[in-house]
């Protein structure tokens, strides 16, 4: 049962555990979108911006959302293309065994950020690999992969 108690690891979850799942996964899009020659640019949460590092800018309420917005690839296809959108995805899992390696081989101590940072990234890939079109121009990782696969559109996100 949830209890006052558990509000310190609420707000711990809330407002670093997921953020920082948010930024491993907006940092796979970075990562592919370089890789093949493009450059990206993201934001973590909405609001006001308080501060820019390279590419990304931080909002006041940084725990809310994150937005990633890639230019054309040098190396633009369909598989480049959809591993730049599921590279958010790529990465997020990958941190999970990349953990979890660490943690067998004696190289990490198990702890409850780990535990919640394994979570909360799955939880964000699962929504992300949903085929969702949201409107207006906004769609999900997931059904922006499946449009390049399918019908070879190139698909470019709004914020």
């Amino acid at each position: 049962m949830f209890q006052l108690k558990d509000m310190w690891t609420f707000l711990w979850s809330f407002l670093i555990v997921f953020p920082t799942v948010s930024l491993i996964h907006q940092l796979g899009h970075a990562f592919f979108a370089k890789i093949f020659g493009g450059t990206c640019t993201f934001a973590l949460g909405r609001g006001k911006k308080l501060f820019c590092i390279g590419p990304i800018s931080v909002h006041t309420i940084y725990f809310l959302d994150s937005f990633c917005k890639y230019t054309d690839l040098k190396t633009s296809n369909r598989l480049t293309h959809c591993l730049v959108h599921l590279g958010g995805v790529i990465f997020n899992l990958g941190s999970i065994l990349l953990i979890n390696v660490l943690i067998m081989q004696d190289i990490i101590k198990p702890d409850v950020f780990y535990y919640q940072y394994a979570y909360f990234s799955v939880y964000f890939a699962a929504f992300s690999l949903l085929p969702v079109n949201f409107g207006n121009g906004k769609y999900s990782d997931g059904y922006a992969a499946y449009r390049i696969l399918k019908y070879k559109q190139r698909i470019q996100l709004e914020n």
